[in-house]
């Protein structure tokens, strides 16, 4: 979701390919929070959304995630759908809307995008570029070119990635 945040040329940039529905992205929540913690600004953490077939309300959360970066809440929003991704399967978008007006956001406006669509050609566009470059399942990272699949295991990634981050910030000042 590259409306994440606003895009500085200057700064290394790890794209995390996520859907709102995975177990294992959840799971990857967990090294999100610590690269953003190590690296604060000098890194953008961009979510890019990679719903899966298997999961029948992928879809609607990413764009509902959607609808909350236009609220100005995108990554709290993400963060809490991902808490929720075992309640997601039962409760769909009644459940997305709910995590919005915990969140203090505009319930009816997020029913309402949810309905209208108003942000599917985002998430079809992310879902297209991550399968242009051979992302298969959730989550993959991809920093300094380097794409690393965290769908098999995630042992690892989160020093790989740190590596990678460093380097680039090393090269770049």
């Amino acid at each position: 979701m590259a409306s994440m945040s606003d895009t500085d040329p200057a700064r290394p940039v790890l794209d995390v390919w996520c859907e709102l529905q995975c177990p294992d992205c959840r799971t990857a929540l967990t090294d999100v929070r610590a690269l953003r913690e190590r690296f604060g600004d000098a890194l953008e953490i961009r979510l890019r959304h990679f719903p899966l077939e298997r999961h029948k309300h992928a879809h609607a959360a990413a764009q509902a995630a959607e609808e909350a970066v236009a609220q100005g809440q995108g990554w709290p929003y993400v963060e809490a759908v991902l808490e929720r991704t075992d309640k997601l399967g039962a409760r769909g978008e009644l459940l997305l809307v709910d995590v919005a007006r915990e969140l203090g956001l505009d319930a009816e406006e997020m029913d309402t995008a949810l309905i209208d669509g108003r942000h599917i050609l985002i998430v079809d566009a992310d879902q297209a570029e991550g399968k242009a470059i051979g992302v298969t399942g959730t989550p993959t990272y991809v920093i300094g070119g380097e794409r690393l699949d965290g769908g098999k295991s995630q042992e690892g990634l989160r020093e790989r990635i740190e590596e990678i981050a460093a380097r680039l910030l090393a090269d770049r000042g």
